[in-house]
Parts: structure tokens; C-alpha cells; sequence
């Protein structure tokens, strides 16, 4: 853990030197086009001590640990502290603190890779490189970036908060909380009945009750930004976000419990993937 923690501040150090050294470049003038290059590298370094380490999941934390410190960061770079940022800032570190738990809960030690990245490294081995790289780093780094940019147009926007800016505030917090309550629920049914297929409580009414509450949660984001500037361009983040979680993450593990689950089949007839 402590390791981690220092590959993560070394990457924090690297984004945060290059975002100042960007500064007089007058090609990256524009703030967001710094950060967004800083996110970059400190993922490039991270993805670098997995290599190191021959562990894929050294990155896994980056998903929940870069959103809410560079929404704080932004907040005292910009010295914007509006009612809309702040709601914003108490939104993303509710979320990111459930999400980072949960990973230090199912921490197994530096030599514990996810099956996940342990699949494309038995199936793909000539290009697994690459797959690790742009597939398992570069894009979730890219997708949650775009998701936070509807956060990020916050700072620039100085119409007070309205009543859709707190729903947006309320759907994020309701939906770590989903997330928080299914991991208790998943954690506790899986430690008393080892292999079954957990059908209790939020996993009754959903497969992926947490895969939901992510997804819900960058839309929570998007209608806070929504909620001051309308419906433009920035709505991209929460879609791809959406895309990222049907298309990729639930049939692959859809295909995992499949293969270990023998009642998987008949749950998942019965059962809705997300709500």
C-alpha cells in the first residue's frame, strides 16, 4: 500500500510539473488543455511502475484517486469556490472516497493482478503491450477526463445553483451510495456463501447494481453542468462513460460468471442488467 502510495505522488509530482511547465507554451495556454496533458503523463507513469511490477492493476486506483484531488486542485488554482463547485467538490469526494475504499477493502498485495488484465495478458501476449498501454490505461484515463469535463465547466460558470444543480448534487451522492451499499451486500453474501451467485438485497433488483450507481453517478456530474449552461457538446463524457460500462465491463463479466457460475444463467434470465 505504501508503495502505491508513492508511485501515485510521483505521478501526481510529474502531472502537476509539466502542467506548470506548459504554462508559457502558447499552444497550451488554455488551463484545461494542461491539465488534461498532465492527466496523461501521470497515467504514462503509473502505467510505467506496472510494468515494473508486472502488475496491470497498479493503475486501478487512478479511477477513483484522480477525480476528486484535481477537482479540489482546480478549485484552488481557479479560487473558485461557488455554491455549484462546492457541491461538485462534496459530490466527487463522497464518490471517489466509497470507490477507493472499496479497492483498499479487495487489496491483495503488489503481486495480485485482476483477472481481467491477467485475460488479455494469457490471450494477446505478442500485443498485450499495447493493449495494456492505450487499452487498460490510456482509455479509461480518457473517458473518466471527458466525463469530469462537464465538473471542470463549473469553475467557468457564475449563474447560481438552481434547483436542477442540487438534484445533480443528490444523484451523485445517491448513487455512491447505491455503490457503497452493494459492495456490503456482494462482500457479505459472497464471505457466507462462497461461489453462489449473490441475488440479495440490490443485486435482486440488478446484475450490476455498481456498475449502475458509476454510470449514474458521471450523469449526476453532466446535470449539474446541464442544470447552468443547457444540453451541448459536453454531454459526451456521461455517454461514453455509459458506452464504456454495457460495452466493455458488464460482458466481460457477464462472460466471467457465466463460465464460474452455474445458476449465473437462470439469474441473469430473471434479473435486469442494471435496474
Amino acid at each position: 500500500m505504501a508503495l502505491l502510495v508513492a508511485i501515485y505522488a510521483l505521478a501526481g509530482v510529474a502531472g502537476w510539473l509539466l502542467f506548470d511547465a506548459l504554462a508559457t507554451n502558447p499552444l497550451t495556454a488554455n488551463p484545461l488543455i494542461r491539465l488534461f496533458l498532465a492527466d496523461v503523463l501521470a497515467t504514462v507513469v503509473v502505467w510505467g511502475f506496472g510494468l515494473l511490477y508486472v502488475n496491470v492493476s497498479v493503475y486501478d486506483p487512478y479511477w477513483s484517486v484522480f477525480p476528486p484531488i484535481a477537482f479540489l486542485l482546480w478549485a484552488f488554482y481557479t479560487d473558485i469556490w461557488s455554491v455549484p463547485v462546492i457541491l461538485l467538490l462534496i459530490a466527487s469526494w463522497y464518490w471517489g472516497w466509497r470507490l477507493t475504499r472499496n479497492w483498499v477493502i479487495t487489496f491483495k498485495g503488489i503481486g495480485h493482478e485482476d483477472w481481467r488484465y491477467t485475460k488479455y495478458r494469457s490471450q494477446h501476449p505478442l500485443v498485450f503491450h499495447i493493449i495494456n498501454l492505450f487499452g487498460l490505461n490510456m482509455m479509461p484515463t480518457l473517458v473518466v477526463f471527458a466525463a469530469m469535463l462537464p465538473g471542470l465547466k463549473l469553475f467557468e460558470t457564475f449563474a447560481p445553483a438552481n434547483i436542477l444543480t442540487y438534484l445533480g448534487c443528490i444523484v451523485c451522492i445517491a448513487s455512491a451510495t447505491i455503490q457503497l451499499i452493494a459492495d456490503k451486500q456482494s462482500h457479505d453474501f459472497r464471505a457466507a456463501h462462497p461461489g453462489k451467485v449473490c441475488n440479495v438485497g440490490l443485486w435482486k433488483h440488478g446484475r450490476h447494481p455498481n456498475y449502475f450507481g458509476e454510470i449514474q453517478f458521471w450523469w449526476g456530474i453532466w446535470i449539474m453542468y446541464a442544470s447552468l449552461n443547457g444540453i451541448d457538446m459536453y454531454i459526451g463524457g456521461a455517454i461514453a462513460m455509459t458506452a464504456l460500462f454495457l460495452g466493455i465491463s458488464v460482458p466481460l463479466m457477464e462472460k466471467r460468471q457465466l463460465a464460474n457460475k452455474p445458476d449465473y444463467a437462470e439469474y441473469r434470465r430473471q434479473t435486469r442488467i442494471l435496474i
